[in-house]
């Protein structure tokens, strides 16, 4: 799939290293063509109060756009044990 810049996206894989999670909104930044691959993109995370939380550089199919069905959550950045 193809997605525009300053699109809203949702992350469909957890990404630990990064401190995300499936799930996870974003919004594109920059796009990556690269001949005989699968195009790749940048893409920016915030949090509630829109403060950046990792720019991550991943392949198209890590995303899909959002749908009616999706309803904003909050979670912890940290879990308590």
């Amino acid at each position: 799939m193809n997605f525009k810049l300053y699109t809203d996206v949702v992350l469909v894989h957890d990404l630990p290293a990064e401190g995300l999670r499936a799930g996870d909104v974003g919004t594109v930044v920059e796009r990556h063509d690269v001949q005989g691959r699968e195009t790749g993109y940048s893409v920016e995370f915030f949090d509630m109060l829109g403060n950046t939380v990792a720019v991550v550089t991943l392949a198209g199919s890590y995303l899909r756009l959002p749908t009616h069905a999706d309803r904003p959550a909050v979670r912890p950045d940290v879990i308590a044990v």
